[in-house]
């Protein structure tokens, strides 16, 4: 890839990864990020999968910011990854996600290293960010 593709392509994305990390969301941008992080991980950890795709900027991240500003409980971790910018960080991080097809844009609830809740493109795509908030909202309410 030419340096001027992955420049153009770093200023597209830095306001898709400001609004989760203006939230208080940790990027995870590497391999070796993603397990120093896990190997050392206790309590509840929030994982969004980010990406570029239109679901991702109208309904995911809005629904996730509102979930965790409307939230009584917190996850004690707020991390994210960038599907198709990171992606060794991507693939380490959907390691973890035993049993879970990879989709992006997603979001995963972990306790520990458990998935305890997982919100999968699917669940986003083609919903109201409203009933995406809600499903989140629901998962932190029982397992944060």
């Amino acid at each position: 890839m030419s340096m001027a593709y992955e420049e153009y392509m770093k200023q597209m994305v830095k306001p898709m990864r400001e609004e989760l990390v203006h939230n208080g969301f940790k990027e995870l941008l590497t391999a070796d990020d993603v397990e120093n992080f896990m190997d050392h991980v206790e309590g509840t950890t929030l994982v969004v999968v980010n990406s570029v795709c239109g679901c991702a900027a109208g309904l995911a991240r809005p629904a996730v910011n509102q979930a965790l500003l409307n939230s009584t409980k917190k996850p004690d971790h707020l991390v994210t990854v960038f599907a198709g910018q990171e992606k060794e960080a991507t693939a380490k991080m959907r390691e973890y996600f035993v049993g879970i097809e990879p989709s992006s844009p997603s979001m995963a609830l972990l306790k520990g290293k458990e998935v305890v809740h997982f919100i999968h493109r699917y669940d986003i795509e083609d919903h109201p960010m409203e009933a995406i908030m809600e499903n989140l909202m629901g998962a932190i309410e029982v397992h944060g």
